[in-house]
C-alpha cells in the first residue's frame, strides 16, 4: 500500500502530523509513505524513517500533481486541509481523508469568546484522517530526528552549562505570541542559573535587547551574566532542537520548538499570550501531562483575539504577556520532574 500524506507548513504544525506518520508505518504492513510539503520545510520530514519519499512544493502545484499522479497513491490523508491540498487530492483522484479543523469554532472563541472547542488536542484529531484505514494513535507522543551533523556537543559549552541549563525559546511568527524581552530579563535574573537564549534570524534583535537590558542591571552580579548564552540566529534548527533535547528545562512561548521540546519529553514552562491552549494546539505530552506547565493571564478578557497572531496588540496594552508573572515561570522552571 503506498500513502501520501499532505501537510505544507509549518515547523510546529508539521512535527504535529509524526505521530500519526509513525502509526501508519507501524500499523500497516508493507505500508511506503510519502509526503508533500514545502520545500523549505522539507528537511523536517527527510530525517524521520518512517517516510520513504518527500515531494517538495515550491512555486508549482501543477509540476507536483503530474509527478504525484505517477506514483498512482491507494490512499491519501490530508492534514493540512485548505485550498491547495484540496486542489491536490482533487486531482489525484484517490481515496482521501482529513480531519475535522474545527475553524467556525475557533471563529467564535476569538471573536466572541464562545467557547465549543472540543477538549481534545489537534494530534487526537489528526488521527480523524487515517480512522478508515484501522490506524489508531500509540500514545508515545511526538517524534523529532536530528541528524548526527548537527548534534550540538555539550564539550562546546562551558563547565558550568554541561552541568545543566535551561534551554529559552524567545520566538514566534507573531509578536503578540511572544514574551516581551523585558519578561524574559526579569525570569534570568530571578532564576539565576544557567541559561541559553534559542530563536532564527528574525529574533536576534530581540536577543540583543536581552543583553543589553542584562548588562545594564545593576540586579545581576558578574557571575550572573556569565550564566547566559545567546544563541539565537547562529545555530540551524536542528542544533537548536538538540540544545533543547540536552535541556533539564524549556522556557517557550507558542512556536514550533515548543512542540520540539514536547517530542524530547522535557519539562516545559509554556507561555501563552493573545492564543490560547483551548485552541488545541498545546505541548501534546499524552502520558506525561505533568511535564508542561502553561502560564497564561485568564484575567485578560479580550484573549484570545486570534488563532494566529497579530505584528501588535489589537488594544496596545499587550496585558496577555505583561502581567505573566515571572515568580511563577521561575518555580515552575527550577522544578525536576
Amino acid at each position: 500500500m503506498k500513502i501520501l500524506v499532505i501537510r505544507f507548513s509549518s515547523i510546529g504544525d508539521i512535527v504535529l502530523t509524526t505521530p500519526v506518520i509513525r502509526c501508519l508505518k507501524n500499523q500497516i504492513d508493507g505500508v511506503e509513505i510519502h509526503v508533500l510539503t514545502k520545500k523549505k520545510f522539507s528537511n523536517l520530514y527527510k530525517t524521520n524513517p518512517y517516510i520513504n519519499k518527500v515531494y517538495e512544493y515550491d512555486d508549482s502545484l501543477k509540476k507536483n500533481i503530474e509527478e504525484l499522479k505517477l506514483e498512482n497513491y491507494d490512499y491519501i490523508v490530508d492534514l493540512q486541509k485548505n485550498k491547495r491540498s484540496i486542489r491536490v487530492t482533487r486531482a489525484l483522484h484517490k481515496p482521501h481523508s482529513s480531519f475535522p479543523k474545527l475553524n467556525f469554532k475557533k471563529f467564535l472563541l476569538t471573536t466572541f469568546k464562545i467557547n465549543l472547542m472540543p477538549d481534545i488536542h489537534i494530534v487526537d484529531r489528526y488521527f480523524k484522517a487515517v480512522e478508515k484505514l484501522g490506524v489508531t494513535n500509540d500514545y508515545q507522543g511526538l517524534d523529532f530526528f536530528i541528524s548526527e551533523k548537527n548534534d550540538y556537543p555539550l564539550s562546546e559549552l562551558p563547565e558550568n552549562f554541561q552541568k545543566g541549563y535551561h534551554a529559552f525559546v524567545i520566538g514566534g511568527t507573531y509578536k503578540t505570541k511572544i514574551l516581551p524581552a523585558v519578561k524574559i530579563v526579569e525570569i534570568i535574573q530571578k532564576l539565576n542559573e544557567p541559561v541559553i537564549l534559542l530563536g532564527g534570524p528574525d529574533d536576534v534583535e530581540r536577543a540583543n535587547e536581552i543583553l543589553s537590558k542584562i548588562s545594564k542591571s545593576q540586579q545581576l552580579s558578574n557571575s550572573a551574566t556569565q550564566q547566559l548564552i545567546n544563541l539565537v540566529g547562529k545555530i540551524n534548527l536542528e542544533q537548536s532542537a538538540s540544545i533543547v533535547k540536552k535541556a533539564k528545562s524549556v522556557l517557550t512561548n507558542d512556536t514550533g520548538l515548543m512542540h520540539i521540546a514536547a517530542a524530547f519529553h522535557k519539562n516545559i514552562v509554556s507561555v501563552w499570550g493573545n492564543t490560547v491552549p483551548e485552541l488545541g494546539m498545546y505541548p501534546y505530552l499524552p502520558k506525561e501531562k505533568d511535564k508542561c506547565y502553561i502560564v497564561e493571564c485568564k484575567d485578560v478578557k479580550c484573549r484570545p483575539c486570534s488563532k494566529l497572531g497579530f505584528k501588535e496588540c489589537p488594544k496596545r496594552h499587550f496585558k496577555c504577556m505583561m502581567k505573566i508573572d515571572s515568580d511563577t515561570v521561575v518555580e515552575k522552571l527550577k522544578i525536576e520532574n
